[in-house]
């Protein structure tokens, strides 16, 4: 098996006018991403998701890595992963080669799992998972100052179980959003909290402890990533769990985070994908710490995350873990994660299945694709 044609597809979708949202640290007018199509000898053919933006990331795969990809064997994305590192030690760590790696790297786990009629998670080492349970990731800060209680009726109304909204322009904010959505979802869900990394240690403690009586399952980003001692200085003196590595790219900044967080999340389009990903999740696992990965990507990136999380140990438990396997399943508006898919992911049940198909589980919308390229 060899791939003979990769092929990177810069995406975008632009929103209207006054419709931007974003999070504390600013807001997005458009929602992008970067596909990675790999075909091999026999016309099989493999998804993966660069997860940057598009035009440059786009560039980057094909002056740098088409000429490395084709006429290898995708069983040896390992040894890609490796090279990737080692041969351009120079950069080879840099954000945008790892999202580069990524989207191959995914693309070549989806070919060996058409290969082999399996789907990726059992490749992975599988865990026996067949449904996850969706939080709906929602709650934005918006250009057009959207009541919080909108979005968590919404969420509500769709049945989801769990949720988690953006938070940190201010502490008395943070307790008013927290408050309404805990109110309305109600007691047993798993309520989870973004900072994006908007606050330095101090405020964050404050913020972490007045939010204390609403039993969050986790706050993500209280911090930015760039300062793993801040985020050792919170995790000291708050008892909620800390989360974070959307913003982490590789294997050597998950170190220091999984040193100093209780639950790490990486971006299967970013990390250097799911060879990457299963290697973080490894480490993470020595020292107790959880791995859920961060979604908000394309209906690619979806796909492989799912796949990846029902692939992630468990450990220490067995039986009667105190969290379900939690999913990230972005609300806002993105036709790149639903127009581009046959079949769309659909959370609204309360419950995922994880795709038993081989690869990725996905048939991906060539015309919809086309629609959303750009140049």
């Amino acid at each position: 098996m060899e791939i003979v044609a990769i092929e990177a597809i810069a995406l975008s979708h632009s929103l209207e006018e006054g419709q931007g949202f974003g999070s504390a640290r600013g807001t997005t007018d458009a929602r992008f991403t970067t596909l990675v199509r790999l075909e091999t000898t026999d016309g099989t053919v493999g998804w993966g998701e660069a997860f940057a933006p598009p035009r440059t990331v786009a560039t980057l795969i094909d002056e740098l890595f088409e000429d490395r990809v084709i006429g290898t064997d995708p069983f040896d994305t390992g040894t890609m992963i490796d090279d990737s590192y080692t041969d351009g030690y120079h950069f080879g760590r840099g954000a945008f080669t790892r999202c580069a790696v990524a989207g191959i790297d995914t693309a070549c786990w989806d070919l060996m799992g058409r290969a082999t009629g399996r789907p990726i998670h059992q490749l992975l080492g599988g865990r026996g998972i067949e449904s996850v349970v969706p939080y709906a990731s929602t709650g934005y800060v918006t250009e057009w100052d959207q009541d919080i209680a909108e979005p968590m009726d919404e969420a509500a109304d769709e049945d989801f179980t769990a949720a988690k909204i953006k938070i940190g322009r201010g502490i008395e904010d943070d307790v008013e959003r927290v408050a309404t959505a805990r109110e309305i979802l109600g007691d047993d869900a798993h309520l989870m909290v973004d900072y994006n990394g908007n606050y330095r240690a101090k405020r964050a403690i404050r913020s972490i402890r007045a939010l204390a009586e609403y039993d969050l399952t986790w706050a993500e980003e209280p911090v930015p990533a760039e300062h793993p001692d801040e985020y050792r200085a919170v995790s000291e003196r708050v008892d909620v769990p800390l989360a974070g590595g959307e913003a982490h790219f590789s294997r050597f900044e998950f170190a220091e985070l999984i040193d100093v967080a209780d639950i790490v999340q990486p971006n299967l389009g970013r990390c250097g994908g799911l060879s990457e990903a299963q290697l973080i999740a490894e480490m993470a696992t020595t020292e107790n710490v959880a791995t859920v990965p961060h979604v908000w990507n394309s209906g690619v990136g979806v796909a492989a995350a799912l796949q990846f999380l029902a692939s992630v140990p468990r450990y220490p438990h067995s039986t009667n873990h105190p969290m379900p396997p939690l999913f990230e399943f972005d609300r806002s508006e993105n036709p790149l994660r639903h127009e581009i898919l046959v079949e769309p992911f659909d959370p609204t049940d309360g419950s995922l299945a994880v795709p038993q198909e081989p690869g990725l589980g996905i048939e991906v919308d060539r015309d919809a694709v086309e629609q959303y390229r750009i140049d």
